[in-house]
């Protein structure tokens, strides 16, 4: 009895040590954990966030003050010693009375210049000085300049100033994509089948949008009986869109575009690898995302007029 006892006793005092060092692990983790979580948290908070937001509010406060021509407001956001490099002179403006004096020049005109900005980056050199990476677009007259800058931001009693600025204008590539949008539907991987000829069409944009270049193959049961490359393009001098189509035969054709209702009109002179020559209206209909039709019509060789072709529907692949 007395043996049983004491071996429950002691099988108590096991468990219940067992008990206590397992609780006491797990407040142990618990408190690991929450410091852990405590580290973590302080890690994930920017230490700069604050700083960042002032200068946020600063390149604000700036594109504000210029776009209101508020001379006195943009000067105050400078630095006393601030300067600025001319994106187009290269001549550098030192100090708050040669800005002064540069924004009155530039607001002095009959249509001053607007500013917009894209901060991108904020780097901290020092806990008082940051550099500010972004671009910006000043508007004057209709016409755009867009430039990349750097700006020194001196952190001055609690405020962040602009200590200096630089900037590169950034070459802004010609485009004519605003004359040629309306042929944009056309872009993509085309098809049109007629008994056993298949025709293909592959039309996508060149390089900064001034051309559409449309590839097309003509096959019969598989094989290729002609291909050609059509140039689409904004002819500047007399405003209007033009196209060249070159084929593999050795022929070409000029065409002018001229979009009435709800179609395209191109008128189109060819001349044939024999030397033999030729006109012919094309008319394409868009009739949703995914088709459009394409006939030839007044169709002239040689002086001899030819049938009108069948409308051919052609879908999107």
């Amino acid at each position: 009895m007395c043996g049983c006892a004491i071996l429950r006793f002691s099988a108590g005092l096991r468990v219940g040590c067992l008990v206590i060092a397992m609780s006491s692990l797990s407040v142990g983790q618990e408190a690991a954990t929450e410091t852990k979580a405590a580290d973590e948290v302080a890690v994930s908070v920017d230490p700069a966030a604050e700083d960042r937001s002032k200068i946020a509010a600063a390149v604000d406060a700036y594109v504000a003050a210029f776009n209101s021509k508020d001379v006195d407001s943009l000067v105050s956001l400078w630095t006393a010693d601030g300067a600025y490099v001319s994106r187009t002179s290269g001549e550098k403006l030192v100090g708050r009375d040669a800005l002064r004096s540069d924004f009155n020049s530039i607001f002095s005109g009959d249509e001053a210049p607007t500013l917009a900005v894209s901060s991108e980056s904020v780097e901290f050199i020092s806990p008082n000085v940051a550099l500010e990476r972004g671009s910006a677009i000043v508007s004057q007259g209709g016409l755009d300049e867009t430039t990349t800058y750097q700006a020194v931001y001196v952190k001055v009693d609690g405020n962040w100033l602009v200590d200096r600025i630089s900037e590169e204008v950034v070459d802004v590539k010609a485009t004519n994509y605003e004359h040629l949008k309306s042929l944009e539907p056309f872009i993509g991987e085309w098809i049109a089948e007629a008994g056993e000829t298949t025709v293909e069409i592959d039309c996508q944009w060149a390089a900064n949008q001034n051309f559409l270049a449309r590839k097309y193959r003509v096959s019969t049961d598989g094989l290729v009986d002609s291909s050609g490359l059509q140039i689409i393009g904004w002819d500047a001098k007399n405003q209007q869109i033009r196209s060249w189509l070159f084929d593999s035969d050795g022929g070409f054709v000029k065409g002018e575009w001229l979009e009435r209702d709800d179609k395209w009109v191109i008128q189109s002179v060819a001349t044939l690898s024999d030397g033999a020559s030729g006109s012919f209206t094309s008319i394409m209909r868009l009739v949703d995302p995914d088709s459009f039709t394409w006939q030839k019509t007044n169709r002239v060789v040689d002086g001899q007029l030819l049938p009108n072709t069948d409308e051919v529907v052609v879908r999107r692949k």
